[in-house]
């Protein structure tokens, strides 16, 4: 989901990068709120149509091509491969519209688990400092009505190449059958599982556990309050990035000039153990399936070698 496609509806831009953070890169609260949803990259077109046409990848997970209307009528084609509780939505440049549309553009959903729980991490961030960016997003299933769909809130609209948003699902869109989602399993329940469908248990995939993606500096900057209000512990590494861990994914950021920005790469957990390495060259990217219980994607910086 594309959201600065939407944003302007917001108003206002927030300020600010405060900072909550334990010693040692621990997080500072009891809780954590925030989970690893989806991570989204544009790549360059030979890539996005190798990934489109993958008959290999329509084996290994549950696979869509889809375009989706989002608030304001904004639309957006996409290619999906969804697990359990995460996914990855893939671009090719000009998928999306703008600059959300160019070479090098990501972007990364961070979700509740529990209704109300979004309220929670935008007073964490309006306490260290931040003013956060609130809006609904909405999605029209083809009738030209829209759904409520989730809540998002962002630190900031203004960006290099990379955004990260906290979102929380309504039950409007669990309510609608066009959604194919799952029964509640708790009051209040908004998680990923039940977002997602089961289908991903008959092929190979099962989650994203870990991501590095190349962002400028200012774009971590502007991430990193919104981590650690979720409840992630975030810890630097040595080229000026950061590492986030918490609710079983990873996410590691180097930062880098804007001419090198993208999605570099994505390890995933498999439903299965496999024997043999499997090497899939998709595009300018690379899938090693195997052996054992994982997979490592790999893309090139900016469609080069």
């Amino acid at each position: 989901m594309i959201l600065v496609l939407a944003v302007a509806l917001a108003g206002a831009i927030g300020g600010g990068v405060g900072t909550a953070q334990a010693a040692g890169g621990r997080s500072a609260h009891d809780r954590q709120l925030l989970f690893f949803n989806h991570t989204y990259g544009v790549f360059d077109r030979e890539t996005a149509d190798a990934i489109e046409d993958s008959d290999y990848l329509r084996e290994f997970a549950n696979f869509q091509v889809r375009t989706t209307t989002g608030a304001d009528g904004q639309t957006w084609t996409g290619r999906y491969l969804m697990g359990r509780e995460t996914y990855l939505e893939l671009f090719g440049v000009g998928d999306v519209a703008g600059q959300d549309g160019a070479l090098g553009s990501a972007g990364t959903g961070l979700s509740t688990e529990r209704a109300g729980d979004i309220a929670t991490v935008t007073q964490r961030l309006k306490d260290a400092g931040v003013a956060p960016v609130e809006f609904l997003q909405t999605r029209d299933f083809g009738d030209g009505v829209p759904v409520p769909w989730f809540d998002a809130v962002l630190t900031t609209t203004e960006y290099d190449a990379y955004g990260a948003w906290a979102m929380e699902y309504r039950p409007e869109y669990f309510a609608d059958p066009r959604g194919n989602t799952e029964p509640a399993g708790f009051p209040g329940d908004v998680g990923r599982e039940r977002y997602l469908s089961d289908d991903y248990s008959t092929h190979l995939m099962r989650d994203v556990t870990s991501v590095r993606i190349a962002v400028t500096q200012g774009d971590l900057a502007d991430t990193v309050p919104l981590l650690r209000a979720g409840g992630f512990a975030v810890r630097t590494v040595p080229n000026g990035g950061v590492v986030a861990q918490g609710g079983g994914t990873s996410v590691r950021f180097d930062t880098v000039p804007r001419d090198e920005a993208g999605l570099r790469r994505i390890e995933l957990s498999l439903n299965r153990p496999v024997k043999a390495r499997h090497v899939e060259r998709i595009g300018n990217s690379t899938l090693v399936v195997g052996p054992g219980d994982h997979a490592v994607w790999t893309f090139a910086d900016n469609g080069t070698e």
